[in-house]
């Protein structure tokens, strides 16, 4: 694996509407940001069927894009390109930075709430003391019990919904990591971004994993789908306290028209 590496993102979401849409208005967390181990090169984000009408930074410094629909469009496509250098730093971040205080990623969110699915999860390892060795003991055990699975009835599954369920996408591997870890008293969070697959350029979605803050290191990545910490196939664009705060697209529309969305996703090395 090498310890540096250029990555070049295509990244292109269609929307199509079987009625004219009156209104509507989304927020896109799309845009990555030069950090310690990852230099954002070029960057662009180009919408047909719509405009951005403000670009600012949320509570948790993401870069957010809110764009609008022009009135009566039945097709909307956002595409994303650019080049980051990332540099393999055993997935830590660092020390905590943004708007939020640190206590506030050991509070749950109603996807990450630690019930009896995921406190009975968290009671059947052995917890080292060493605060970074069991959060990778946590992590590999996550995927032993909930192992990786895209047969999801659901997006929006909570960490008990997913612990019962018994498998998960990379999403609900994140939430429960982040559930189980606030309940042992760790700050967690949600990290959305992109990954460079090894047997593949083009993708059907981005990637999600999760971030613990640790004594001395500061925020440390765990990718819990893949059993390993981020390197430099890894591109990270948004964190929140859960998917919902770090979401690469939301929004809200008027209209009763049926939604389909296609995603065009390519990442690859240079």
């Amino acid at each position: 694996m090498n310890n540096k590496m250029k990555l070049k993102i295509s990244h292109t979401t269609s929307y199509h509407y079987d009625k004219p849409v009156p209104y509507a208005l989304q927020q896109l967390r799309l845009r990555p940001k030069s950090r310690p181990n990852q230099a954002v090169l070029a960057w662009d984000i180009n919408i047909a069927g719509g405009r951005r009408q403000v670009s600012f930074e949320d509570e948790h410094a993401n870069t957010v894009d809110l764009i609008s629909f022009e009135p009566g469009v039945q097709d909307i496509t956002v595409h994303c390109e650019g080049e980051v250098d990332v540099s393999d730093n055993a997935g830590v971040t660092g020390k905590h930075l943004g708007f939020v205080p640190l206590w506030l990623f050991e509070r749950s969110t109603p996807l990450t709430v630690a019930g009896p699915n995921v406190r009975g999860l968290v009671s059947e390892f052995d917890k080292p003391k060493d605060t970074l060795e069991m959060l990778h003991e946590l992590s590999a055990h996550i995927l032993e019990k909930v192992p990786y699975s895209t047969d999801q009835t659901s997006s929006e599954l909570t960490a008990e919904q997913v612990v019962e369920a018994g498998h998960g996408v990379c999403q609900d591997h994140a939430h429960v990591f982040i559930a189980a870890a606030r309940s042992l008293g760790i700050p967690a969070r949600y990290v959305s971004g992109y990954l460079m697959m090894d047997d593949r350029v083009s993708q059907d979605a981005s990637h999600a994993w999760a971030e613990a803050h640790t004594p001395g290191l500061g925020w440390v990545g765990f990718d819990i789908s893949n059993g390993i910490s981020p390197d430099a196939r890894y591109v990270r664009v948004a964190t929140g306290l859960d998917y919902l705060g770090a979401a690469p697209v939301s929004g809200m529309r008027y209209g009763h028209g049926t939604e389909n969305m296609l995603v065009k996703l390519q990442v690859e090395q240079q």
